[in-house]
């Protein structure tokens, strides 16, 4: 993404500053003396369509926005998008910035800000470089080696503190969250996206189980379920392992029957999990998935095994026994 400065001197971060490299004549945008597209009042619907209808045949649509800010950008973004026409937004405040830099996940590809909104911009422009480098990392490199876990007790848990975790993004079948009550061995606890003549379902919440369980969190440390919070990104993990970040939008903690698992993996180290007994809580075996209240001792699960042991979340080297 780029940052276009209406005015002052250009410091690291600006691309393109008006009246040196950049020229706003009437409707006319030129870049370097050279004519690359056209300014665009998008306030109404009839600027809008005109917008949409230049995609595809200049090279650059500059938005000036009305009362309305994210809707018309959104649809220019959507009329350009995987083709030639690049789209910049005037953002005249730093709670735009935001906004226009993620506008359906794309973005603009440019900001005309001014010397009040520069820095907010700069921000912006350092995240979306964060974003791509994360969406490419976590999408397209495995991200935990899942392995096959051995069931070794299923048992009544009791009741205690339950915790879903609500997300601000929709889970794919087969995606949900690593879970356990040691950072060491997890198990895939699959999202609420099966369907079900009894409930309907809700295809943003993992059932994360009790209160004490650790969870992976975006920046690579884990977290107990209890200390999750609106805005806290996690990581969302498939049967394949690939892996890729997101939002917390709501934790709902309710009292609730546990069962109690206990698992080994591969190399004989023992972990567990206090999942609640309910039948749309889904783990995930091979390309099946097998609801908590049908498992058995002896069935094969698959989990994250060989973390290492965890300070505050942080990855320590001294040993850590956790039964």
């Amino acid at each position: 993404m780029q940052i276009w400065l209406e005015d002052g001197e250009r410091i690291h971060g600006v691309d393109l500053v008006q009246g040196e490299d950049l020229q706003i004549d009437g409707d006319a945008i030129y870049i370097n003396g050279k004519q690359v597209g056209r300014r665009v009042d998008v306030s109404d619907s009839e600027g809008q369509a005109k917008a949409r209808s230049m995609a595809g045949v200049v090279e650059w649509i500059l938005l000036d926005l009305g009362e309305w800010k994210m809707i018309p950008i959104e649809n220019i973004i959507a009329a350009c998008d995987g083709g030639p026409t690049k789209v910049a937004a005037r953002i005249s405040s730093a709670e735009q910035v935001l906004g226009a830099a993620f506008a359906l996940e794309s973005g603009v590809d440019a900001l005309l800000v001014n010397q009040d909104t520069l820095q907010t911009a700069i921000i912006a422009k350092s995240q979306r470089g964060e974003t791509k480098r994360d969406h490419v990392e976590l999408k397209s490199s495995i991200n935990y080696d899942l392995c096959s876990l051995e069931l070794t007790d299923v048992r009544e848990g009791g009741v205690g503190d339950r915790v879903c975790v609500d997300l601000t993004t929709m889970l794919e079948p087969g995606e949900g969250m690593l879970v356990g009550s040691s950072s060491s061995s997890m198990v895939l606890v699959h999202g609420e996206t099966i369907e079900s003549e009894f409930v309907p379902t809700r295809p943003f919440r993992v059932n994360a189980g009790a209160l004490h369980s650790y969870i992976m969190m975006g920046d690579g440390t884990t977290s107990y379920l209890s200390e999750l919070s609106m805005g806290d990104e996690v990581i969302i993990t498939s049967r394949n392992g690939f892996a890729r970040k997101a939002v917390v939008g709501r934790v709902k903690i309710e009292r609730r029957p546990f069962i109690l698992l206990k698992w080994k993996d591969e190399n004989h180290n023992e972990s567990g999990a206090l999942l609640q007994q309910a039948e749309t809580v889904r783990l995930v075996s091979g390309s099946k998935l097998i609801s908590i209240t049908e498992v058995k001792s002896g069935m094969k699960i698959i989990g994250y095994s060989g973390g290492v042991g965890r300070h505050i979340g942080q990855e320590i080297s001294t040993k850590v026994d956790e039964k």
